[in-house]
């Protein structure tokens, strides 16, 4: 026991989520684990799911510590995404009024585990990228997230997880807000996400809003690779159409894309 326990404490921290099932992989039985919630080394969120207290027993788990277990222990593909990425990159001037909306991103929302899902006092958005087929080595990086480990988008994905949000969770005009900062993307990256991405209004509300504020990053890219596809979309309703990708933007952004486009 002794062992075991001397493990659980090197491999976990403090408000640190424990899974049973990562328990039991690494030879700490369902019965050990009741002990040690017995004796307060572990305490039970819910069944098969314990937290690692702190000394003083103050310390509970937040969404780092939910995304970090469903990811290092149950190995199931999970990310820090779109909105939250940018932010915690320092990437976004967005303020979060109340409790943090967490935006994520994961295939199959099913397939995380319910526990997670109904993580207490927690909003979670999920991306799911449908159009998108994720290269992890290149469209993910791992940062520090309030002294933790997580793996995050990019900030080339996480752009275009939040344009690929537009009208479902953010507005046009805070997507364009973003793309504003955003000065300093490798035009490398954007080209290989939106060669893969089979979202035609992505893709279109990407590049306009890419060109809209003139970086530099936007004049490397070749649309000839990227799918554009053929007729008009209603991206914001009574906006003005945009003759250059053929999408309606905010009144706000369609002057200087016309002054863009005459120049």
């Amino acid at each position: 026991m002794s062992s075991k326990l001397n493990w659980l404490v090197t491999h976990t921290s403090p408000g640190a989520i424990v899974v049973q099932h990562w328990l039991t992989e690494n030879g700490v039985s369902y019965s050990l684990a009741q002990k040690y919630a017995q004796t307060g080394w572990l305490k039970k969120l819910c069944s098969g799911v314990y937290y690692r207290p702190d000394a003083k027993g103050e310390l509970k788990p937040n969404w780092v510590d939910a995304i970090q277990a469903v990811d290092m222990q149950l190995h199931v593909p999970i990310h820090l995404a779109g909105l939250s990425s940018l932010t915690h990159q320092g990437l976004s001037h967005y303020l979060q009024l109340n409790r943090e909306q967490v935006w994520i991103g994961v295939d199959n929302r099913q397939s995380l585990p319910k526990w997670f899902r109904e993580f207490p006092y927690q909003d979670w958005f999920y991306c799911g990228n449908h159009k998108l087929v994720t290269i992890p080595e290149k469209d993910l990086k791992t940062i520090t997230v309030k002294g933790k480990e997580l793996t995050v988008s990019c900030p080339e994905l996480a752009a275009y997880e939040v344009v690929d949000a537009i009208g479902k969770q953010i507005s046009f005009e805070h997507v364009a807000e973003l793309f504003q900062g955003l000065v300093n993307l490798s035009p490398t990256k954007v080209q290989t996400i939106l060669e893969r991405s089979h979202s035609i209004q992505t893709n279109r509300v990407f590049l306009f809003l890419s060109h809209h504020y003139g970086h530099q990053w936007a004049k490397r890219l070749d649309e000839s690779g990227i799918k554009l596809g053929s007729g008009k979309r209603q991206v914001v309703k009574n906006g003005r159409y945009n003759e250059r990708y053929r999408i309606t933007v905010p009144d706000i952004l369609s002057i200087k894309n016309v002054e863009h486009e005459n120049g």
